[in-house]
């Protein structure tokens, strides 16, 4: 009877000694990863923007401005203007070419991103960008081109706040004046100065309309020999003689 007891309780402890080393290195993987993550967590937490402060404040360089600096000797060309002196023709084209809906949205655009899926669908493509200007403003203010997941969620919390915090005018103020318009050439004034010759105050619907349509690629610009850039125009002057209720919201 002993003998078969200890031969029931040899295998048992055998396993007890195997799985030990098992379950501590277990352990050990679990701390490492948790302090990990509250390391990260802390880290966001004391580096997270602090996007209430734009109602009042300028911001001194952006994610976008950056990048270019390091990837060019040239520094980029960037003036700040308030929102009263830039024409309300490129407020228009701006919001025809790339987020209609910007003042009656609260910040995202289901109906933008399912028509995106459905004509890459109907055309077996990558879907196009369906971002609102609210989200491309966050991205350019303090994140980066990449499409990785975390990004996109901190784009999309950076967005409710931005949305929370500021009012729809101060946020295409924002907009307009860091968005790149050609390569480092970063907001209304400097386009127009750039492009024109002018302020951004004076653009014309047909200026405009060429700025417009170069968003959110700076490949796009005015004096660009490109027949598709140029078909693009033409559609966003149509979209701003229909969209006449855009008058009454800029």
């Amino acid at each position: 009877m002993r003998g078969k007891v200890y031969e029931r309780a040899v295998p048992a402890a055998r396993a007890k000694k195997h799985h030990g080393p098992l379950r501590r290195t277990f352990r050990i993987f679990l701390l490492v990863g948790l302090l990990l993550a509250a390391g990260y967590a802390a880290w966001e937490a004391l580096t997270w923007p602090a996007v209430g402060a734009l109602r009042s404040r300028w911001p001194k360089s952006t994610a976008f401005i950056e990048a270019w600096k390091r990837k060019h000797e040239e520094a980029p060309s960037w003036h700040v203007v308030p929102y009263g002196r830039i024409s309300p023709n490129l407020k228009r084209a701006v919001l025809v070419a790339e987020d209609i809906d910007f003042f009656s949205h609260d910040g995202f655009d289901l109906h933008e991103v399912r028509l995106a899926v459905r004509e890459a669908v109907d055309a077996g493509e990558a879907p196009r960008g369906a971002s609102t200007l609210t989200q491309q403003l966050a991205k350019n203010l303090w994140l980066s081109p990449s499409r990785n997941p975390v990004r996109k969620l901190k784009e999309a919390i950076l967005t409710k706040e931005l949305e929370r915090d500021l009012g729809k005018k101060r946020i295409l103020e924002l907009y307009l004046n860091v968005v790149e318009f050609g390569p480092g050439v970063f907001g209304a004034e400097a386009a127009a100065r750039r492009f024109y010759g002018k302020s951004a105050d004076a653009l014309s619907e047909h200026e405009a309309a060429e700025l417009a349509a170069g968003l959110p690629r700076s490949t796009w610009h005015p004096g660009v020999r490109s027949g598709s850039y140029h078909r693009y125009v033409s559609r966003i002057e149509t979209r701003m003689s229909k969209a006449v209720f855009l008058w009454k919201q800029i």
